[in-house]
């Protein structure tokens, strides 16, 4: 039972985490029992965090990318509308990216947050920018609660050669390349949403879409009360399209249909999904949906990897593309800055956060 002490001070004890600067990580080492009451989630989110249906109709699609560069493409692209239409996830394999990198890049994302707290805590801050941060909880101060995870987070792109400098040495050629891959699967699947769109090759490309990239590392430890907390709240992605490594451990949930669906594993896939803008962009084709992490129930800590591909020219207007209004389908969305976009995204909680109908005409 929580304890409803009315002298509680929650702003004491969400500053007294924060400037530990050793995370979640760091309670689970003091050998933490029970989870600090920053952590535990009112009823009505703790109500469904099991899916609805141990059966559900339908799993998230699985796309075999292989010969993509063959007449297989027009069923490629085909199979990625649908999803994009009817899912906003999807799962890739055959794609060209060998088990060996997707390996490495979970065990290093890994290794940076097993190191001990005192090499951490270098690289904690909770201001955003660009270069390599470390911290927990990105809304902690905005949420109702906190979420049981650590996350590192790298500004990939637009390019700029010093970023190298200052990503850990423990994951820096990891993450590096993990990044080259990662554009090159991303324009691959920025081009075939494009042509499912009926645009023009490379029109997200175009519009930088490829070259704004964030990788996040999250890290979720083992928790002692996974039915009080989450670990990671429902929300949509803000951006075009994610590129998320999971390892096989599970966790992840999509809302289809109404119920909450298990993205499994899938042994060398990669699961990708729409974003918010991409969802403004099309014009409501496709769909940006809600998902969400539950908290880490086995004692063998869960990692995984996202990089947002975003524009890069932050200050340009975006909306619906002009290809896709038509007098049957008018605009559905205002055009505003991308910048305006994230900072919207960045000033409230993340817990069933979503962009598209504060820009909604």
């Amino acid at each position: 039972m929580v304890n409803s002490n009315e002298d509680y001070d929650r702003n004491d004890d969400l500053k007294r985490f924060d400037e530990s600067k050793a995370g979640v990580k760091g309670l689970v080492d003091a050998g933490h029992t029970t989870i600090p009451r920053i952590f535990i989630h009112p009823p009505e989110t703790l109500s469904d965090l099991k899916p609805v249906s141990d059966t559900p109709p339908e799993t998230i699609p699985v796309i075999d990318l292989s010969g993509f560069d063959s007449d297989r493409r027009a069923s490629l692209v085909d199979q990625v509308n649908r999803a994009a239409r009817e899912y906003g996830f999807f799962q890739v394999v055959n794609h060209g990216i060998p088990q060996a990198n997707l390996d490495r890049t979970i065990a290093a994302v890994k290794a940076f947050h097993e190191q001990p707290a005192e090499a951490r805590a270098g690289f904690y801050k909770r201001e955003g920018g660009t270069g390599f941060s470390y911290m927990s909880n990105v809304d902690l101060y905005q949420s109702k609660a906190a979420s049981w995870r650590d996350t590192m987070t790298v500004r990939l792109g637009p390019t700029d050669p010093r970023l190298w400098d200052h990503v850990p040495e423990i994951c820096r050629d990891a993450v590096a390349e993990w990044d080259r891959e990662v554009v090159r699967l991303g324009g691959l699947l920025l081009d075939l949403v494009g042509e499912g769109l009926g645009l023009g090759a490379g029109r997200f490309r175009e519009l930088t879409c490829l070259e704004g990239r964030t990788m996040v590392g999250h890290y979720y430890p083992y928790c002692p009360q996974p039915d009080l907390t989450v670990g990671l709240g429902s929300h949509a992605d803000p951006g075009v399209l994610t590129v998320l490594l999971q390892d096989h451990m599970g966790g992840l949930q999509v809302k289809s249909g109404g119920v909450w669906v298990d993205v499994k594993p899938v042994p060398g896939a990669i699961v990708i999904n729409v974003g918010d803008l991409l969802q403004i962009m099309s014009n409501d084709v496709y769909k940006s949906v809600d998902h969400r992490v539950l908290a880490n129930s086995c004692q063998e800590p869960r990692v995984s990897i996202a990089v947002f591909l975003n524009p890069s020219k932050r200050e340009e207007l975006y909306g619906p593309l002009p290809e896709l209004i038509l007098p049957e389908k008018p605009a559905l969305y205002q055009h505003f800055p991308f910048s305006e976009f994230m900072r919207r995204f960045f000033t409230k909680e993340l817990d069933n956060k979503s962009l598209k109908n504060y820009f909604r005409i």
